[in-house]
């Protein structure tokens, strides 16, 4: 074994290459080519000694030996990473970079302008902000931390919960005069409903009424979307009534653009978690990054904690 050869970046690339699954995924995240990779590869894979990953036509896959490596090389790449804050104290806390994975429609009108002001605060951090609904794999994509919307299901990762969404029935005002306002959930039925084709059971509305009892109403129409931001411009152009979150429709509310309905009836609220990469809740500036979401997520419109 040649342990000189055993350099940080191609462990590095290692770990991301066994966590990705692809040589070209991983060229592209470390802005390098992917000859580069496989180089680094070979080389780690020779200085070692063993074969670290299995290679066929269509999989990257770890050795026996390549996971025993992988589980080593974390843990050394996490204490190189906390040494080197350390050893800058208070300035290395304030640099680097930071992934982080966002449901978009919150991510576009809220969680950017916190990200904004964060960078204010601490102008040598840089954020990699990836909007999307999608229930990416947060290690595989090496996200430190990512902001959910809706129940998740159990994982490795930790979980923090900011808050309860609040959800409210709303349509524009031209609407409502053209079709008439719902007075209760039974007149939904004959209203064109703004529905979400990713979220399950879209179909059904169950409403807590004014006397605590649970109310199902049928809710169909003939807009399906998969984007909070899409439905936000139907409502607006009156196509329709949806149940929407407050953060999503708050200033329109304000406005005028949109008028609440059943205002007596209750939708069940959606919490917005935080998770986190159990490796990176360590890291200087991810930490920083997570207390500060935590302490300002308050702002956020119709956030309940």
């Amino acid at each position: 074994m040649d342990r000189s050869n055993i350099t940080l970046d191609r462990m590095r690339t290692f770990v991301r290459v066994a966590e990705r699954g692809s040589l070209s995924a991983v060229a592209r995240e470390l802005r390098i080519g992917q000859a580069t990779v496989t180089r680094h590869l070979r080389e780690l894979e020779e200085a070692v000694g063993v074969p670290l990953l299995s290679r066929t036509t269509r999989r990257l896959a770890m050795t026996e030996e390549g996971s025993r490596y992988y589980e080593n090389s974390i843990q050394i790449l996490r204490l190189v990473e906390r040494a080197a804050d350390e050893a800058r104290g208070e300035r290395g806390a304030s640099a680097g970079s930071i992934r982080v994975s966002c449901s978009a429609a919150i991510g576009v009108l809220h969680v950017s302008r916190l990200i904004f002001a964060f960078q204010d605060l601490y102008p040598e951090i840089g954020v990699d902000l990836n909007l999307t609904d999608e229930r990416v794999d947060l290690v595989r994509e090496g996200v430190d931390l990512a902001l959910r919307l809706g129940p998740l299901a159990d994982s490795s990762l930790k979980l923090r919960v900011l808050g309860q969404s609040q959800r409210i029935l709303v349509a524009a005002p031209g609407y409502l005069a053209e079709r008439g306002t719902p007075l209760s959930p039974g007149d939904l039925s004959p209203h064109e409903g703004i529905r979400m084709s990713n979220v399950a059971g879209s179909d059904i509305l169950t409403l807590r009424g004014p006397d605590g009892q649970s109310h199902m109403a049928p809710f169909g129409g003939r807009l399906r979307l998969d984007h909070g931001l899409a439905a936000r411009e139907a409502l607006v152009a009156g196509r329709g009534i949806a149940p929407a979150h407050r953060w999503l429709v708050d200033d329109l509310l304000e406005s005028g653009k949109l008028a609440p309905i059943l205002t007596d009836y209750a939708l069940p609220s959606v919490p917005l978690s935080m998770l986190i990469v159990p490796e990176r809740a360590s890291v200087a500036r991810v930490r920083l990054l997570i207390d500060f979401l935590t302490d300002r997520s308050g702002s956020i419109p119709g956030l309940v904690k």
